[in-house]
């Protein structure tokens, strides 16, 4: 999607339509706007090179680097193991979150997924078990998976930037049993500690704005040095499931909404001494 999203800006700014960049191609328009949209790869490194002479990209640098995001574009992506047991479309939001460079959460719920104990995972998916039909294997797989997708909180090489909104409801809501829940509310202290880590939480006492739904805008560094960033994505569940996009429209939207609920919640800094009290409640109760 990154290496597809770059080529759309290079094509807009060359000013050449679909038609004009695949003629005399092995191609078509289609397969050209499927590429744009991260929707399929490009065929191969030959094309590529056509094309990127066709937009103007003439230095060698550029054009190298171009290609070895092309390559790595066909490997499979770390989380390629489990596609078997991922719901629709997860497969792409996981890609989308292993490149971004920020992300921002709000989530209504549950504890937000990369902040997640790997006790609090399990016991979640294993009380939905019975309702969503799903396997043990499932609920092993997708624990593990969502284990890995946390290190890119603590990865060495630029970590995501993670600044995310809990509602209080969320942290309250009791999942497998007290231990569980005093252990994610330590993780969460530790996390909010990381300077790249930010958690915010909504008390249930406060008449300001909720929304409903769960979503997450992931933010991505330009590929190149000249190139312009890359576009905003969110990432929202409703009532047919989860929906990807980048129309600006609906960035737009949720990035007011984000903004809304920061406004509303707690600052930052009142984060650990709330969770310290909701710690202690859990343990008298």
């Amino acid at each position: 999607m990154q290496l597809g999203w770059e080529l759309k800006r290079l094509r807009k700014k060359s000013g050449l339509t679909l038609e004009q960049a695949v003629d005399g191609l092995t191609f078509s328009p289609s397969k050209l706007h499927r590429v744009e949209n991260g929707i399929t790869a490009l065929p191969a490194v030959a094309d590529l090179r056509t094309i990127l002479d066709r937009y103007g990209v003439v230095d060698e640098d550029d054009v190298r680097f171009l290609v070895e995001i092309h390559r790595g574009s066909l490997n499979r992506g770390w989380w390629a193991p489990y596609r078997s047991t991922m719901p629709s479309g997860m497969a792409m939001f996981v890609g989308l979150e292993s490149g971004a460079r920020t992300a921002r959460a709000w989530q209504p719920n549950v504890v937000y997924g990369l902040l997640q104990t790997e006790r609090y995972t399990r016991e979640m998916l294993l009380a939905a078990k019975p309702v969503e039909e799903t396997t043990t294997e499932f609920v092993e797989r997708t624990t593990q998976l969502r284990m890995e997708r946390k290190d890119a909180l603590t990865r060495t090489d630029s970590p995501l930037e993670l600044w995310a909104i809990l509602d209080e409801a969320a942290l309250r809501r009791l999942i497998g049993d007290r231990d569980v829940m005093r252990e994610q509310y330590e993780e969460l202290t530790r996390l909010a500690k990381l300077d790249n880590v930010t958690i915010q939480v909504m008390p249930m006492n406060s008449a300001t704005y909720r929304s409903s739904t769960n979503f997450t805008l992931l933010e991505f560094a330009p590929l190149l040095e000249f190139g312009a960033p890359l576009p905003t994505v969110v990432q929202s569940d409703g009532a047919e499931g989860s929906n990807v996009s980048d129309k600006d429209t609906t960035i737009w939207a949720f990035t007011r909404k984000f903004d809304a609920l920061r406004a509303g919640a707690l600052a930052p800094a009142e984060t650990p001494t709330f969770l310290q009290r909701l710690a202690r409640e859990m343990k008298a109760s």
